[in-house]
């Protein structure tokens, strides 16, 4: 199985940091860098890197990476960074064959929580969301994240930003199908504008999108988005902490 991670976007929030988004240290270690190192743990024999803003610079930096996290990591460039992130998913899922990781460039994770992930595949989804139910985690930006409603069974009804009804906080990892591209391109035939979440919409809307609960251990369902300074700030203390074999 591969991971694809997204990391074309503008990043604007953590701009007043670093110039790249993906290449912001964490404690020493660029956020990319701790993506690839992460999803090799989950198993993944190869990343997918999707480029746009500053491809150049990040593009560059991968070989050494490939490198050092002992797993082969290569580039997918975006020619429009700046249309929503459905693109970047189509993109990247193009150069993989079968079912993958979906990780955000800025977004870390305890070693279980996408472990876990990788073992929830099924004939009854086309895509697994892992999700957390502690929506008033401090860790969490309420302004930024994506909302999810589920129902009993945890099939997704409803996901977005701005919903009004939710019960848990998308977490960012998926495991997706070659189901979920084609969702975003039929969302983008129907008029949506290109976004994940459009084509998570639309697999819902067919029972096809499921969840995975991290659960609440304190250590085995830690994440973090790092999205702004605070968030910044929150994982430059915790993340050496929480991922010791990396760190080590």
């Amino acid at each position: 199985m591969d991971a694809l991670i997204i990391a074309a976007g503008f990043g604007s929030r953590l701009s007043e940091l670093s110039p790249s988004k993906p290449l912001t240290p964490i404690a020493g270690i660029p956020l990319l860098e701790l993506g690839a190192r992460q999803a090799k743990a989950a198993g993944a024999r190869r990343v997918v890197v999707v480029t746009g803003h500053e491809a150049d610079r990040i593009e560059a930096f991968l070989p050494d990476l490939s490198a050092r996290a002992g797993i082969p990591v290569v580039p997918e460039r975006i020619s429009d960074w700046s249309k929503p992130n459905g693109y970047s998913v189509m993109a990247g899922a193009a150069a993989i064959d079968g079912d993958f990781l979906l990780m955000m460039a800025d977004h870390i994770f305890a070693a279980p929580i996408l472990q876990g992930l990788a073992g929830q595949g099924g004939a009854d989804r086309g895509v697994t969301l892992a999700v957390d139910r502690r929506i008033m985690s401090p860790l969490i930006d309420p302004d930024d994240a994506t909302w999810v409603r589920v129902d009993q069974a945890g099939r997704i009804l409803a996901i977005g930003k701005t919903i009004p009804e939710y019960d848990v906080v998308d977490c960012g990892a998926f495991l997706a199908t070659p189901e979920l591209p084609a969702a975003i391109g039929a969302a983008i035939a129907a008029g949506k504008s290109g976004s994940l979440s459009d084509g998570m919409q639309w697999l819902a809307d067919r029972g096809r999108a499921a969840t995975w609960d991290i659960g609440d251990h304190e250590i085995d369902s830690w994440w973090i988005d790092v999205d702004d300074p605070r968030a910044h700030a929150l994982a430059e203390v915790e993340t050496p902490l929480r991922l010791k074999a990396i760190y080590s």
